[in-house]
């Protein structure tokens, strides 16, 4: 990997139609994707984060996502994506929370 070409990925996939309100079984079948494509990632309570080494590796992950949950019993969902892709300074995903961290300890000193 070249730097700068750390792109970080967020996506939320959303099944329509389902027969009840929970959503664990697809958000489950969506991360079992994103670990097969061999991406790092972060579940969040709504969403789920993924770095990946180029735009085309990150559509994969996202597609293989979107392919799963598809697969999983429902016919059609929403998916989602935001991304961010720096290339002036490599940086993961854990880098971009340190840094808001940081300042905050400096703002707000304990």
């Amino acid at each position: 990997m070249s730097l700068g070409k750390k792109v970080v990925v967020e996506f939320s996939i959303v099944p329509v139609g389902t027969r009840g309100t929970s959503l664990s079984v697809y958000v489950a079948k969506a991360c079992e994707a994103v670990e097969r494509a061999g991406a790092k990632y972060q579940l969040t309570p709504m969403g789920t984060v993924f770095e990946a080494d180029s735009l085309d590796q990150a559509f994969d992950v996202i597609r293989a996502a979107h392919e799963a949950v598809l697969g999983s019993g429902t016919k059609r969902v929403l998916t989602s994506i935001r991304i961010d892709d720096r290339r002036d300074k490599e940086r993961t995903m854990e880098d971009k929370v340190r840094v808001v961290e940081d300042r905050l300890s400096k703002q707000c000193p304990h």
